[in-house]
């Protein structure tokens, strides 16, 4: 087809049809016109960090070197549109625009958008309408897996290589003895970011100016460039095994809990140990029963039957979610990893409305998943969210913990007025109690319960808060907790009386608010100094001190007297981050001359 005039809307110039035409001699143009609207669209899009906008940009350097060889004119025109139009462009706004040019030019609109083909001809502009031809390629990313890959790293300027083996039992293989450069890594991304388009299992998840996650079947594909990373990057992940419930081996009594009663659990683990692949085997499971089962994920990994829907919270927001859920009556949601506030907080929320939800959380310990709900929700909420936490290690069921709330005297404390909510933690299997969570003083701490040493931490705990309570007033206050309800407190001799207060008003309200019985002795301030070696590393301040001293507590004391305590560490060294306010206080001493002192 020959023709006199072309005006091309930015869908065409993005999926590089103008130039895959002109190759194949379908088409012959006299004159390529491209509104400026195209080349603004196209540069805000690469400005973002968008893949696509750097492909259309290539079309148009390549359709100038074709011009050359074809021997046809490319011209630009048009107004440049305003920021505005150029943010409404799904809106129509660039569209419109473009119309309006291939009509006073006379010209051929070329699209790919059946709507802007549909407007132009209602306004009896000669428009041309390609089609998208929906045909799937295999990843070129493909030819680096084998049955035995979970997942394959591409980076530029390193040889790329994979994670060969099963969840807790792999190994990195290299995958070639040539360096990847720039342009390669760029046609793996090109070409991903192509297919996540056209195929109907495929998804940009997420969009981002240094980063974009895609989900292609049953690959989850990490896409990260400069200035997000120092180099272009690729990481591409694919299940290797679909697993069922009863192929993880579970006892009766947990095979019970799942069905019966749990509606709150939490799938936890490190990364890789195959917390996704026992959350896939869970939403079967629950299918299996005919229960009405949904995911929400970050990016749609999961690999599930269709009888499962599964919500991209990428592409919504937690309260269209929440509607969503709410309305559709699911039995079951499973919320595939979650990371933030907003995550834990939609979780619970959704589970106090009366839905069976399945976490999957990271974490190095079965606890470590719990703790990272306190701080974001009340003690008292977390049992009713939380019933049953179960670990995954090296993709099998490592331990079960369970939740409850009582309230009872903690372990370790013996007077009944002690008495407070606590939540138990306890092995599901055996029941055996091994942690305690409750608050104590203005702090929730989780304590491990152990029958050969109840009252250390707790000993520690409480002399730590005796001595926030009172350092406010009294600098340099030691504190320790010699029985489960008697504590001595060390202070400067003149300060006793302060302590003490008039007729011992202010000891016995102190005394009143820890629940224990306090005595008060002069704090002996003869402690001679410690040596100490300084230095400073990355973002840390390192007081080098004996190695005796290891594991004991040291005080830091300026020309006006004490400024803080701090535990020597195992190797005989104190750490100090220097974004904290100690750290602050240090550097100012350090950089007015001051001599910084260290006693026992």
């Amino acid at each position: 087809m020959e023709i006199e005039k072309l005006v091309p809307d930015t869908s065409v110039i993005i999926e590089n049809i103008i130039s895959q035409k002109l190759e194949k001699k379908e088409i012959r143009i006299k004159e390529l016109i491209i509104h400026e609207a195209v080349l603004a669209e196209l540069e805000h899009q690469a400005n973002l960090g968008k893949e696509i906008g750097r492909f259309g940009l290539d079309e148009l350097k390549k359709l100038r070197e074709l011009s050359k060889k074809l021997k046809f004119e490319i011209k630009y025109t048009g107004r440049r549109p305003n920021t505005s139009e150029i943010r409404s462009a799904s809106l129509g706004e660039i569209d419109s625009l473009i119309r309006d040019l291939a009509y006073n030019e006379d010209a051929m609109l070329l699209t790919g958008d059946k709507v802007q083909s549909k407007v132009a001809e209602a306004k009896g502009i000669n428009v041309m309408y390609i089609e998208p031809v929906i045909k799937a390629k295999k990843l070129k990313i493909e030819k680096f897996f084998d049955e035995k890959t979970m997942s394959v790293h591409l980076r530029e300027n390193y040889k790329p290589y994979a994670k060969k083996g099963m969840p807790g039992q792999w190994e990195t293989v290299m995958l070639s003895d040539k360096n990847l450069d720039q342009d390669e890594i760029i046609d793996f991304s090109r070409n991903i970011i192509e297919e996540a388009k056209i195929r109907k299992e495929g998804f940009i998840e997420i969009e981002r100016r240094g980063s974009s996650i895609v989900q292609i079947g049953n690959f989850r594909i990490v896409i990260t460039r400069p200035p997000f990373s120092d180099a272009y990057e690729i990481t591409c992940v694919r299940p290797i095994k679909k697993l069922n419930i009863n192929d993880y081996e579970l006892s009766e009594k947990l095979k019970k809990r799942i069905e019966e009663q749990a509606e709150g659990i939490l799938i936890a683990g490190s990364p890789g140990m195959g917390k996704s692949t026992c959350a896939s085997a869970l939403a079967e499971f629950y299918a299996s029963k005919n229960k009405t089962v949904k995911t929400i994920e970050a990016p749609r990994d999961l690999q599930l039957s269709d009888n499962i829907t599964q919500y991209a919270i990428s592409h919504g927001t937690p309260e269209e979610i929440h509607d969503v859920l709410l309305l559709s009556r699911p039995d079951y949601v499973i919320y595939d990893e979650m990371r933030n506030t907003t995550d834990f907080r939609l979780f619970a929320d959704l589970r106090l409305s009366g839905i069976g939800i399945v976490g999957v959380i990271h974490a190095t310990a079965p606890v470590d998943s719990i703790q990272r709900f306190i701080g974001r929700m009340d003690l008292g909420v977390i049992p009713q969210i939380i019933d049953t936490v179960v670990f995954i290690k090296d993709g099998k069921v490592g331990k079960v913990l369970s939740l409850m709330m009582t309230v009872k005297v903690p372990s370790g404390m013996t007077e009944a007025d002690l008495s407070r909510p606590v939540v138990e933690v306890r092995d599901f299997e055996n029941d055996k109690l091994e942690y305690e969570i409750y608050s104590y003083g203005e702090e929730t701490v989780v304590i491990p319960v152990s029958k050969d040493e109840k009252k250390a931490p707790l000993k520690e705990l409480a002399s730590r808060q005796i001595e926030y309570e009172l350092q406010r007033e009294i600098p340099g206050v030691k504190a320790d907790l010699v029985s489960d309800s008697r504590a001595i407190i060390y202070v400067p001799e003149d300060d006793i009386g302060k302590v003490i207060g008039k007729k011992g008003e202010r000891i016995t309200e102190i005394e009143k608010r820890l629940g224990i019985h306090i005595d008060v002795k002069p704090l002996d301030e003869s402690k001679s100094e410690i040596k100490y070696n300084l230095s400073e590393k990355n973002n840390v301040l390192f007081f080098y001190v004996s190695n005796n001293l290891s594991n004991k507590n040291v005080d830091f004391h300026g020309k006006d007297g004490y400024l803080f305590s701090a535990r020597v560490g195992n190797k005989g060294e104190i750490k100090i981050k220097k974004r904290s306010k100690m750290a602050d206080r240090l550097l100012k001493m350090l950089d007015r001359n001051e001599k910084v002192i260290l006693k026992i």
